[in-house]
């Protein structure tokens, strides 16, 4: 799929689909990004199977992420080089976000 239109439909990102692009900057398998999601988060995002296999399926289809063995039968995936694109895009999109709302807000704790 060209990286246009992939842009199109992957930016900007939802924060569970984030999370699993994240996750798959290294090879993993299923359960193991449920793991590494909820470990990163502190517990607030829990990635249920359906969501996360769902999410999976479609981002192998689209070439965001690579089948890259299975053992067990526990399929472990890694983010393509298109997958790593729209995570660094995606990453610069936040970073203005969190830019701009410290130029206006501050450290306000209000």
């Amino acid at each position: 799929m060209k990286r246009e239109t992939l842009q199109r439909q992957y930016l900007p990102m939802s924060e569970t689909m984030f999370y699993i692009l994240l996750a798959l900057t290294e090879v993993r398998h299923g359960y193991g990004i449920m793991q590494y999601v909820e470990e990163l988060t502190e517990g607030r995002i829990r990635l249920g199977a359906g969501t996360l296999y769902g999410t999976l399926s479609r981002m192998e289809k689209d070439g965001v992420i690579a089948f890259v063995r299975e053992e067990d039968r526990r399929k472990s995936y890694q983010a393509t080089e298109d997958g790593r694109a729209l995570l660094k895009q995606e990453i610069a999109r936040l970073s203005e976000l969190h830019r701009n709302a410290r130029r206006v807000w501050g450290d306000r704790d209000e």
